[in-house]
């Protein structure tokens, strides 16, 4: 499993395009090792440049497009939360990020399900 948050968004957006590493690489223009580094989260982020050319390639929708951007500019995001996002599309994107900066106290993690559950009750009462 990927160790980064962006490594899952980017996984998952690789391989709904059935792309390998190496045809990612080859079509951005990029070295396909550092492709598996991202995804490992041996790599924390890209430059701005090598995101803009696996936006190109990968061409995800607006929501996943945002959802790069984010991740890119916040690599301390639980690859949980991004993995709940994904497979659950009504999770919106100011839900997705509340939940991903949260600081969470002791070394226990809330489930991402609990954790978007509360996020949109909060945000209910706001309104």
């Amino acid at each position: 499993m990927p160790a980064s948050a962006f490594g899952v968004l980017l996984r998952f957006l690789r391989e709904a395009r059935g792309l390998s590493l190496r045809e990612v690489a080859t079509l951005a223009e990029i070295d396909h090792s550092y492709v598996y580094k991202l995804e490992t989260g041996d790599k924390d982020a890209p430059s701005d440049d090598v995101l803009s050319r696996l936006i190109r390639v990968l061409k995800p929708g607006p929501r996943e497009t945002e959802m790069m951007r984010f991740l890119a500019r916040n690599p301390d995001v639980d690859p949980e939360v991004t993995e709940y996002a994904l497979k659950e599309p009504s999770v919106e994107m100011d839900e997705f990020m509340a939940v991903a900066v949260m600081v969470h106290r002791g070394n226990v993690r809330k489930d991402p399900k609990e954790l978007i559950a509360r996020v949109r009750k909060i945000l209910e009462e706001d309104k």
